[in-house]
């Protein structure tokens, strides 16, 4: 049976572990001590953030690996800071792991940046080919697998959701971060189907997360707005001064996880983000006993959630339909 210890304890008892064995020593080990390194872009208190790294220790757990007995995990978050997860992972990688985990385009390309040696496990990455991280989702062919966010075609959703929770709504901000694929290419999705649900969208861009607020505000100034919040590092980071910004100046806003709508989000449609780090300690156990990376497919979510807060409409002046209110997964009161 596999020893379950508190989160805080076990970081704790993690932070003064950064020594490790010499790789002969370790080698000549037959139950040694296994180490996967874990890069988070964000930060250890965005919303859902905990959840994740709970998902993952737990789905270790299930796999026969106790930590501090048989397993160590090295964690390192970023706060939504570039520079900060280039330097995480450059550190990561001179601790020699047997497996690195990472979340979002901004961790997987930054992980494979660093290195294309050791074995990289990635979640919730919106489009691992299109970025270049892998070959194919069926041979990925590098050093790198795991599990992808959604199929481009998913993001057109979040339109006809916004239509159909703020039937009013006649244009849309689109907050991105256009310095990545899935930036790129979660607007062009949003932009190919705007015409048809009748919204109008336009982008703002996050290269400066202090002009979050700023361009929202401006936005807002003209009637019958609303937010479309894509998939990012960026966004993750920031999510708090988004909602808030959404709230003050009563914009409906789609996400794309449950934890932003418990966080006071209107509603989000996308995978369960927990459920991929579970997913993805699962193949972290796989690569720890023998598996290769390039050996292992890229999957996709099986299933997505809508989630919907009631008093967040209610906030916003909304009457969500019944029928939606039927589809969601879950509805937050």
């Amino acid at each position: 049976m596999a020893i379950r210890i508190g989160r805080r304890q076990f970081l704790s008892a993690l932070g003064g572990a950064t020594t490790l064995w010499p790789l002969s020593a370790r080698a000549q080990q037959n139950d040694r001590m296994r180490v996967v390194g874990m890069l988070e872009p964000i930060s250890a208190n965005a919303p859902g953030a905990k959840e994740r790294e709970t998902a993952f220790m737990e789905g270790l757990e299930r796999a026969g690996w106790t930590p501090l007995r048989n397993i160590r995990v090295e964690i390192r978050w970023s706060d939504g800071d570039e520079a900060q997860t280039r330097k995480n992972a450059a550190e990561l990688v001179a601790l020699a792991p047997d497996v690195i985990v990472t979340g979002g385009s901004a961790g997987a390309g930054a992980m494979l940046k660093a290195t294309r040696t050791i074995p990289i496990v990635f979640a919730i990455v919106p489009d691992p080919v299109g970025s270049g991280y892998v070959t194919s989702l069926s041979h990925p062919g590098g050093n790198a697998t795991g599990f992808m966010m959604f199929e481009y075609n998913l993001t057109g959703k979040w339109l006809e959701l916004l239509k159909e929770i703020a039937p009013g709504v006649t244009h849309a901000a689109v907050l991105r971060d256009p310095a990545i694929a899935a930036g790129i290419g979660q607007f062009a999705v949003l932009q190919s189907v705007a015409p048809s649900v009748g919204i109008e969208v336009s982008p703002i861009d996050l290269s400066d997360p202090s002009q979050i607020e700023p361009a929202v505000a401006a936005f807002a100034q003209s009637p019958n707005g609303g937010m479309i919040v894509t998939a990012s590092a960026i966004t993750a980071a920031h999510i708090g001064v988004i909602i808030a910004a959404a709230a003050r100046h009563k914009l409906p806003a789609v996400y794309v996880q449950r934890a932003y709508v418990v966080a006071g989000g209107l509603i989000s449609y996308g995978p369960n983000f927990s459920a991929q780090y579970g997913r993805a300690a699962e193949y972290v156990d796989r690569i720890l006993k023998g598996a290769k990376p390039a050996d292992l497919p890229v999957q996709a979510p099986t299933k997505y959630e809508l989630i919907v807060n009631l008093k967040t409409a209610k906030a916003l002046g909304l009457n969500v339909p019944p029928t939606l209110l039927a589809r969601a997964d879950e509805v937050i009161e």
